[in-house]
């Protein structure tokens, strides 16, 4: 058997770790892990023959070379225990990111923020969970200087055991809201979950980071020794305690807009590419991490001003001479709200939500999408479209919305709809694929610059 010190030895001289045998790279080390419907013990021959220097296994039986096949009794595990040493060998800051929405984007504005003074490695798109994040700290560099971790959570003990894995020295939750209720059960399964980040920190003498203007984080931080305390002030702000990030929300143009003092006397305007105010948090977010990590006011300015929203999350895009906010990879009652915010604010001739099925909800599914269907049916639009098998069910009797149970049938009305100057909202949960809409509608989205 392999120990965890030959492992590490290996790992130093090919850093690249690779867990898809389709995509093995001259020189990588492929781990061979197992899923419900596979097994990457049964490639280790085929990943040796394109190319990997070694393979990482824990079935005997796929031992095919024995001094390049390195068997470990359980390579899940072995992948978990090499990413906590070298994280200890890299002995930097590492800046964990839980929270119910917005993990991705801000830790992408964080990213950014960072990176305009340090070497900063971060969360590739959102491998945050128990595969991602070691996967994530075995890809920095001994040169890194700070890293960011995203977090992702769906059932209890999971931010407990990925902070074991990752051992943050700070941390920060954006939010809490109503997700992933199929494995946490209720809003309170949601805040012990996530609360479990501000926990370890506490525990170990990490520094949290806490947004005031957000609901549950004091409180839920209230065990932690060292915190950054940052908050929304109006511009007639008058008394801030001391200690406090103050950050004022400019009026949009559309896009979000803040403004912050780095010092007595100084003020920073900053004019964002993110629709909706629920942005200006992550936003928020990003210059108080900036700022407790001494990134010149110029630099975090030019990092979130830098910034552009990518993946179908957040995403502004032109078709033809409507506005589409394209926000269709990730969605819950709380996400879903926010994003109809962005809707109302817009300035349109029409306004069109587009909403497919919310996933992983539990028991609590049919009654937040039947909630969610009032509160649009509520809302002045031109058109109000539910996607998906949820929603249908969902149909309220009499409802002049339509329902359509899949993508492809909404993609069918779709391609006979003439909008002009419409906005028009898009989103659902990642498994719904409702960024499919466009495929083949006569002109091609394209990303508003």
């Amino acid at each position: 058997m392999a120990t965890l010190e030959h492992l590490y030895a290996v790992y130093r001289q090919h850093p690249d770790v690779c867990t898809d045998s389709r995509r093995i790279r001259p020189g990588c080390l492929f781990w061979a892990l197992k899923g419900e419907r596979f097994d990457g013990n049964l490639f280790a021959r085929a990943a040796l023959e394109a190319g990997a220097a070694y393979c990482v296994i824990d079935r005997p039986d796929c031992q095919h070379d024995a001094e390049r096949c390195l068997l470990v009794p359980d390579t899940l595990e072995m992948l978990q225990l090499l990413a906590t040493h070298h994280r200890r060998h890299l002995e930097i800051p590492v800046l964990a990111i839980g929270g119910s929405n917005g993990k991705t984007t801000t830790k992408e504005l964080i990213t950014a923020v960072l990176r305009q003074q340090y070497a900063c490695a971060a969360t590739e798109g959102n491998l945050n969970n128990h595969i991602g994040v070691p996967l994530t700290l075995l890809a920095m560099p001994f040169t890194t200087e700070v890293a960011v971790v995203e977090m992702g959570t769906n059932q209890p003990g999971d931010l407990e055991h990925l902070c074991a894995i990752a051992q943050p020295t700070h941390g920060l939750l954006t939010n809490i809201g109503k997700e992933h209720l199929e494995g946490l059960g209720s809003i309170e399964g949601v805040k012990k979950a996530e609360g479990e980040l501000f926990d370890y920190l506490a525990a170990h003498g990490g520094c949290a980071f806490v947004n005031l203007s957000e609901k549950y984080l004091k409180a839920l931080a209230k065990k932690v020794q060292r915190k950054v305390f940052y908050t929304e002030i109006s511009f007639d702000e008058g008394y801030l305690p001391r200690g406090v990030i103050g950050i004022q929300r400019l009026p949009p143009s559309p896009f979000v807009g803040a403004q912050f003092s780095p010092s007595p006397g100084v003020s920073v305007s900053i004019e964002t590419h993110l629709l909706g105010q629920h942005n200006f948090h992550n936003v928020m977010t990003a210059i108080a991490v900036g700022l407790y990590f001494k990134v010149p006011a110029e630099k975090i300015k030019a990092a979130i001003e830098g910034y552009r929203p990518q993946n179908n999350r957040s995403q502004v895009m032109v078709w033809g001479s409507n506005t589409v906010f394209l926000d269709a990879y990730n969605a819950n009652p709380s996400s879903m709200r926010a994003a109809l915010g962005v809707l109302q604010e817009a300035k349109a001739s029409q306004k069109i939500a587009i909403l497919g099925d919310m996933l992983e909800l539990g028991a609590a599914a049919e009654g937040e999408h039947r909630a969610l269907i009032r509160y649009v049916e509520r809302m002045p639009l031109a058109q109000r479209v539910f996607v998906g098998p949820i929603f249908g069910r969902c149909r309220p009797r009499g409802s002049r919305s339509l329902f359509f149970p899949d993508v492809a049938s909404a993609r069918e009305w779709l391609e006979a709809q003439h909008y002009e100057r419409a906005f028009l909202l898009v989103k659902a949960s990642r498994g719904i694929g409702l960024e499919r809409l466009f495929a083949g509608s006569g002109e091609a989205l394209q990303r508003l610059h």
